[in-house]
């Protein structure tokens, strides 16, 4: 339970080098929040947990591995979240900006494609800030967690 078939050193570099391959590829994937995830990203986000397992710790079932595992992923956890709060710049570059999505009315549907926002969903934003019409409709932003905030003409 306690003896380690990897490395203290193995196991750290394992788990950032995990850490850091998952935080691009989601970074990547888009604003979406965890609560508004399509069924099909929740079981990839399932799988992919399952996948990444034995690469972080590969061999090792131990309780030590797998605390200076968790323990690594905290301390990361916290460091982005450190530069987030003292780098504007880090800030941008680790959470994203917002995004306009509609401006005066006019819904910018190349950046909605790249946000990969669907109309349906931005109706129901628009829906949910008491809206029904996008012409009535100042600016609606896509914010870094993936909700809409709709400002109103």
């Amino acid at each position: 339970m306690l003896e380690m078939s990897l490395g203290p050193g193995e196991l750290v570099l394992r788990a950032a080098v995990i850490y850091l391959f998952m935080f691009v590829a989601f970074r990547f994937i888009g604003k979406k929040h965890t609560g508004e995830l399509a069924p099909f990203d929740l079981i990839v986000l399932l799988i992919v947990s399952e996948t990444v397992q034995n690469a972080m710790i590969g061999q090792d079932k131990s309780l030590v591995g797998g605390l200076i595992s968790a323990a690594t992923l905290f301390a990361i956890a916290q460091s982005m979240n450190w530069l987030s709060w003292h780098s504007k710049r880090m800030s941008r570059y680790l959470e994203g900006t917002p995004k306009i999505i509609v401006s005066h009315g006019e819904r910018l549907k190349s950046v909605m494609e790249r946000e990969k926002v669907t109309l349906a969903e931005l109706m129901e934003a628009l829906r949910h800030n008491g809206t029904a019409n996008i012409s009535d409709v100042r600016f609606a932003v896509l914010e870094n967690d993936g909700r809409i905030s709709v400002i109103k003409r």
